[in-house]
C-alpha cells in the first residue's frame, strides 16, 4: 500500500490523527483536560511515528467559553515537536469552522451555524492565532448554515483562500449534490477548488458512499471521521459484533481497529482515515493498518458483515436551500 496519499497540494501519510478526544474527554478520561502536557505528548507520539495530518476544529473544546481549546493544543504540540525543519514542512494541520456556541451551549446538542463572510473570516483569523500559524494549510467548512443558500456560503468559503488565509479548502458533512455544486463553483483539487471532504463513515455508518464515489472521480481526499464507529461502538467492534472484522483481525494477528483502518484504505483510493486518540498506543495501533493487506474476497466478507445503516444524524436532516 502506498505510503502517502494526495490531499490537494500536499502529500501525507494515509492515516491522520483526530485530535478531538484531547479536548472533549469522556467520563473515563476527563483528567486529560487538566494535563495539557499529556495531550501534547499524544500528538508528539503520532508525529514521531510518521503521522503527517493533524485534524482539529475551533469547536473542539470542553465548554462553550473555551472555543479553540484543541487548536491551542495542536499548535503547541507542533511548535514543540522535535522534528527536523524538513519534517515539519510535511505536516498538514487541518482545522474547521462555521459552528457557533452561545453561553450554555454544549457540543452534544445542536450548536449554532454561521457561514457569513464576516464570521468565517474572523473564525479563520482566530484559529490561525490560536495555533500560531500565519496561514492554515487546510480549512474545512464544518457544518452548513441552513439560513444561507449553499452556493452563497460556499462562495464565502472560497474567499478564505482567495484572501490568503488558508492554503486549501474542504467541506465537512455534505451530501453528493452539495459536493457536485461546490466543484462546479470552485473547481477540483487541480483547479484550486475543493481538496477534501470530511464526512462520517465507518462499518456502522456508510451513508456517504455516493460522496466517496465523487471524491474518487475528482481526486478529492475523503477524510472519514469516526472511522472506527465512535464511542461505545469501538468495544462492540472489538468484541465481535461485526463477526467478520473480529475473526479476520484475529487470523491476521492484528487489532480490529487496525483492520478497520485497512478496510478504509483498501477500498477507497482517496480515503485518509483520521481516527481519534487519547493515548499514544491507540494512534500507533491504528497506524499499523497501513501494512495490512486485504484481498477482494476479504473486503467482500467484511462488507457483508456490516450492520444496516442507522438513520442520518438529526442535525443533518435540515439542509440549506440551493440558489434558485
Amino acid at each position: 500500500m502506498t505510503k502517502t496519499r494526495t490531499l490537494g497540494p500536499y502529500e501525507v501519510t494515509p492515516v491522520g490523527l483526530g485530535c478531538m478526544p484531547l479536548s472533549m474527554a469522556n467520563d473515563r478520561n476527563m483528567w486529560i483536560l487538566d494535563d495539557p502536557d499529556y495531550a501534547i505528548g499524544v500528538i508528539h507520539a503520532a508525529l514521531d511515528a510518521g503521522v503527517q495530518l493533524l485534524d482539529t476544529a475551533d469547536i473542539y473544546a470542553p465548554a462553550w467559553n473555551k472555543m479553540g481549546h484543541n487548536e491551542r493544543i495542536v499548535g503547541e504540540a507542533f511548535r514543540t515537536w522535535r522534528g527536523t525543519p524538513e519534517q515539519k514542512l510535511k505536516i498538514v494541520i487541518a482545522t474547521k469552522g462555521g459552528i457557533t456556541r452561545a453561553k450554555g451551549d454544549n457540543w452534544w446538542g445542536i450548536p449554532g451555524r454561521n457561514a457569513t463572510k464576516h464570521y468565517l473570516c474572523r473564525a479563520v483569523e482566530a484559529s490561525a492565532a490560536k495555533m500560531g500559524l500565519t496561514k492554515i494549510p487546510l480549512w474545512q467548512h464544518h457544518r452548513l448554515d441552513t439560513s444561507i443558500t449553499f452556493e452563497e456560503q460556499f462562495e464565502n468559503v472560497l474567499t478564505l483562500k482567495e484572501h490568503g488565509y488558508v492554503g486549501a479548502i474542504g467541506l465537512s458533512n455534505v451530501n453528493a449534490e452539495q459536493l457536485r455544486r461546490a466543484i462546479k463553483i470552485g473547481g477540483t483539487p487541480t483547479q484550486g477548488g475543493v481538496v477534501s471532504v470530511q464526512n462520517e463513515f465507518s462499518p456502522r455508518y456508510r451513508l456517504s458512499a455516493d460522496v466517496i464515489d465523487i471524491c474518487t472521480e475528482f481526486g478529492i481526499a475523503f477524510l472519514p471521521w469516526s472511522p472506527l464507529g465512535g464511542g461505545s461502538n469501538f468495544e462492540k467492534l472489538a468484541s465481535g459484533e461485526f463477526s467478520a472484522f473480529d475473526r479476520l483481525a484475529k487470523s491476521k494477528g492484528v487489532s480490529v481497529y487496525a483492520l478497520t483502518v485497512a478496510w478504509h484504505l483498501t477500498q477507497f483510493p482517496t480515503s485518509i482515515p483520521i481516527p481519534g486518540a487519547s493515548k499514544p498506543a491507540s494512534i500507533l495501533d491504528s497506524f499499523t493498518g497501513l501494512d495490512i493487506q486485504l484481498s477482494d474476497a476479504e473486503i467482500a466478507e467484511l462488507n457483508a458483515s456490516c450492520p444496516p445503516n442507522g438513520p442520518i444524524a438529526s442535525e443533518l436532516v435540515e439542509q440549506p436551500p440551493f440558489r434558485s
